[in-house]
């Protein structure tokens, strides 16, 4: 059983900035990501990260987010930069090895 712990969100004003964190255990994963849900929305695709580094972003997202990850401590984050009204969503930390692994969700608020 995989146990993912994220942490980081929060209420903040836009234009702001907020990093989420996210640990997960076990032995390294093929590719961690964030993804959101924003109030009645579907679940998306904020950023991903391979073990080798490479990253992925949705494009409401490019130049603002980046997705960095510690293969050492299985850990991955999210620096979120100018955010908007429009980013605030529960983000989901998940981590793929074989199988899709999901954390709890953190909220994040940005307000106008």
């Amino acid at each position: 059983q995989v146990r993912i712990v994220e942490s980081g969100g929060g209420l903040v004003e836009a234009g702001g900035s907020l990093r989420l964190s996210c640990a997960a255990s076990g032995s390294t994963f093929v590719t961690m990501g964030w993804y959101r849900q924003g109030p009645g929305k579907q679940r998306e695709l904020v950023a991903t990260i391979t073990r080798g580094g490479t990253t992925n972003y949705a494009d409401s997202v490019k130049g603002r987010f980046t997705i960095s990850r510690d293969n050492a401590e299985n850990r991955v984050y999210l620096q979120m930069n100018s955010l908007k009204p429009e980013d605030t969503a529960v983000y989901y930390c998940t981590v793929n090895r074989g199988l899709n692994y999901w954390g709890q969700g953190t909220q994040v608020t940005v307000a106008s």
